[in-house]
């Protein structure tokens, strides 16, 4: 039980002070939570839900949504990347947290 407690003001010493310990207990805190979220579904996210996407603001959201419009849905994941501003390094970062289904309206 000691142990812990010294563990525990260990790290928090360390958050308190911004080292780069803290640095990486924070990145894994958000590289869990980006795991535990679902996939968001490029053929049914909406303008918000894009925009809530690393990297994406209004306008990409927009072009997102044009895409998928004139090509009557994504197909695949990496169909991204035909999006002005969407390279590689974007796509990766992007990859993990979307996914490609059919509409409700277009399963049949």
């Amino acid at each position: 039980m000691i142990r812990t407690i010294l563990t525990v003001a260990t790290v928090a010493a360390v958050l308190t002070i911004g080292g780069p310990v803290g640095l990486a207990f924070s990145d894994a805190q958000q590289s869990s939570a980006q795991a535990a979220a679902p996939a968001l579904n490029l053929n049914t996210a909406t303008q918000a839900d894009l925009e809530k996407l690393p990297g994406v603001g209004p306008a990409m959201a927009k072009q997102i949504l044009d895409y998928r419009q004139k090509n009557s849905g994504f197909k695949k994941v990496e169909e991204l990347m035909n999006i002005k501003g969407i390279g590689e390094k974007s796509f990766l970062k992007l990859k993990p947290l979307v996914t490609v289904a059919p509409a409700k309206n277009q399963e049949r």
